[in-house]
């Protein structure tokens, strides 16, 4: 992937990913999360996240400006964590939901983790699904509610784009993204409501942790949300991308989203109010058809194929990402994705290749080492 040179500053971004590790032998997931983090950090000098689930781990780039330092970024960071887990005989999979096992794994009692476990119980102890989040820079809390509304209606097609998590516990699940189903139980998760303002936001986030619904302000799980701890918006809609190149083209878009939100704000204009069940419903149809199927366009409540509402947000973000040099590199990652397929796409092609897990494992696996398998 070659990635394009910025003409003007765009807001900076960060993304972090979460990868599941499993036995290199069986496929099953391996709870060995601590032994990975604590060989990264001793034999790379790098610090890797630990999760709720032992069987997985988290990967973070620092602040970037350009998609070329995120896109380095993360492929120095897969590698890193591909090759710590190696090293305690285990592989690093970017697939959104256990292939083998599951959905039950062992989770960590440390700390937050321990409170969350009791909290939340088995849905706790079924927290082994992995997913990309974004973030992007804004200027204040009261903006990043407002942009945040302005996001809402592209949430369902940013899920079903970067869908990858078809094959869960040795089965075709009919879904493109059954992470987004399995996440869609907890209580926070899902899109956000309209916001009036941040006093609005403070509000709804105080009733959710007066109910239990969240225990704290990092619990609020909805699909876009102003961050809890930094001054930005995070997207946490999508299942962990197969490869980084197609982080970077989330990234990349999620950012045009915002700086069009951006402009839009400075314009006057308001966001659509958009009802959360009509998006619970087109983030429940992305979620079972993906790129190839139909999808629900929220602001008609008509079905149009999912490729229309891609090629719609691409028109939204094109002027955004033409400012910042970046339009080049995503129409180029949307090309290689008709070409190769999603990561749902993938995941499939290699199950039906000859019905072995082992092949899926395999497709998923961080460093890309898999043998390339092309959709049909």
């Amino acid at each position: 992937m070659t990635v394009s040179g910025s003409t003007s500053l765009p807001p900076t971004l960060g993304v972090e990913e979460e990868f599941l590790l499993v036995d290199a032998v069986s496929g099953m997931p391996a709870p060995k999360g601590d032994e990975v983090i604590r060989h990264a950090a001793k034999v790379f000098g790098v610090e890797l996240g630990q999760e709720l689930a032992l069987a997985q781990l988290e990967i973070r780039t620092g602040v970037c400006q350009t998609l070329a330092d995120a896109h380095a970024q993360l492929r120095d960071l897969r590698k890193v964590a591909t090759a710590a887990a190696r090293a305690v005989s285990c592989e690093a999979l970017a697939a959104g939901v256990p292939v083998v096992g599951g959905p039950e794994i062992e989770t960590s009692t440390d700390g937050r983790y321990g409170l969350l476990v009791d909290g939340y119980r088995q849905l706790a102890a079924e927290q082994s699904i992995c997913g990309c989040h974004v973030h992007v820079a804004v200027p204040d809390p009261e903006t990043a509610v407002r942009v945040c509304n302005h996001l809402r209606p592209w949430l369902p097609v940013l899920g079903l784009l970067t869908a990858n998590s078809p094959i869960a516990a040795g089965r075709d699940t009919g879904y493109a993204s059954w992470r987004t189903i399995v996440w869609s139980r907890w209580p926070s998760s899902g899109p956000p409501p309209y916001f009036e303002s941040a006093a609005h936001h403070r509000e709804t986030v105080a009733m959710l942790r007066e109910s239990g619904a969240a225990s704290d302000g990092r619990m609020v799980y909805w699909d876009v949300r102003p961050s809890a701890h930094l001054p930005t918006v995070e997207v946490r809609v999508a299942d962990v991308a197969g490869t980084a190149a197609e982080a970077v083209l989330l990234a990349a878009l999620v950012r045009g989203l915002v700086a069009t939100a951006l402009t839009e704000l400075r314009r006057g204009r308001r966001a659509p109010r958009v009802p959360v069940e009509v998006l619970r419903a087109a983030g429940w149809r992305a979620a079972r058809d993906g790129i190839t199927g139909q999808a629900l366009d929220v602001l008609t409540g008509r079905l149009v194929p999912a490729r229309t509402l891609v090629d719609r947000l691409l028109e939204r973000t094109k002027s955004a990402l033409a400012q910042f040099g970046d339009l080049d590199t995503v129409t180029g990652l949307l090309a290689d994705l008709d070409r190769t397929g999603t990561g749902a796409m993938r995941q499939r092609a290699a199950f039906a290749r000859a019905g072995q897990l082992r092949d899926v494992i395999d497709q998923c696996a961080v460093d890309g080492a898999a043998r390339p398998v092309q959709h049909t």
